[in-house]
């Protein structure tokens, strides 16, 4: 798969492939023209224990998302645009910062409608100094051969596998596809894991290379999340850490159209969806007390740590 800046000029980065020319300031899919744009870069300290510790993960925020799902909690860079145009010199800076501060890994959120940024920046601060895990936070939603292509640039695979139903991922994402893609980007991704030997992971407990694969619950929909696990577990096993997650929380979209998505999850759907994966068998399972559900999982999108100084 290409991954020049060429490709930029009829996009086929995503799975919907829209074929703008992006390189010439057109918008695509995704929201977003060629030029890289950044929302936020600072420590996270809210993902799973893995990948946060108690350093915190080096996340970097890019704008735009090809999925764009209707209930979007970061509905500002997803929808809306919010962020600041920045160099590949610079990204790659900004990875070396988050080393610099601390961070167990270099933490890329929804990043590869950028690709071509993102694989030059991580090469140019691998070359600076760069030594921390490179982590891809996706919706899942990506080409098989866009993991095959990032084989040699990404550590660890942070995927969510969103729906099982067809009809769901259509209502909600406006991608019928989507479990499907999901799943073979899944694959890809295993296959890829085993030929490097498999999951890694450091004395700190901090995953050095791996794949979890996040689910999260909708209010509603406790069915198609046990779905979702019974076809993780029949592509995976235990061969990747499972996330289910119950910090579902209704964005201003979804709070005034109403209906199952202006709700929360109730303590018995998410007990569900969890009994259900224990029957499953997963072992490497994380998820969320009760109570968790905040917009405090939704970093300040304020641009913080985006404007600095480029790679010398």
């Amino acid at each position: 798969m290409d991954l020049s800046f060429s490709a930029y000029e009829r996009c086929e980065l995503c799975p919907r492939r829209c074929g703008v020319d992006r390189a010439a300031g057109d918008v695509g899919v995704c929201g977003e023209t060629g030029q890289l744009m950044v929302a936020r870069c600072a420590l996270h300290f809210w993902e799973e224990p893995p990948i946060s510790g108690d350093a915190g993960s080096g996340t970097i925020f890019f704008s735009g998302c090809p999925l764009r799902c209707a209930y979007c909690q970061n509905h500002e860079i997803s929808h809306e645009g919010a962020g600041l145009p920045v160099s590949p010199s610079r990204l790659a800076r900004m990875m070396l910062e988050q080393q610099d501060r601390g961070a167990l890994n270099i933490n890329l959120v929804t990043p590869l409608h950028f690709a071509p940024h993102i694989v030059d920046a991580v090469f140019c601060a691998r070359e600076a100094g760069l030594s921390l895990p490179v982590v891809c936070n996706t919706s899942g939603y990506e080409r098989a051969e866009m993991v095959d292509a990032l084989a040699g640039v990404v550590d660890v695979w942070l995927t969510d596998f969103k729906y099982a139903d067809p009809d769901l991922a259509a209502l909600f994402s406006a991608a019928r596809d989507y479990p499907d893609v999901a799943a073979s980007a899944l694959v890809r991704m295993l296959e890829n894991l085993r030929e490097r030997g498999g999951c890694r992971i450091g004395d700190d407990g901090r995953m050095l290379r791996g794949i979890i694969v996040r689910h999260l619950v909708l209010p509603g929909y406790a069915d198609d999340s046990c779905s979702v696990l019974d076809r993780v577990w029949e592509l995976c096993g235990n061969e990747v850490d499972v996330s289910v997650m119950n910090q579902y929380t209704p964005n201003a979209v979804c709070r005034a159209k109403g209906g199952e998505l202006a709700r929360t999850v109730s303590p018995e759907e998410y007990e569900l969806v969890l009994d259900h994966a224990d029957e499953l068998g997963f072992e490497r399972m994380w998820w969320q007390e009760s109570g968790t559900v905040s917009e405090s999982f939704v970093p300040p999108f304020d641009n913080s740590g985006v404007l600095g100084p480029e790679l010398g």
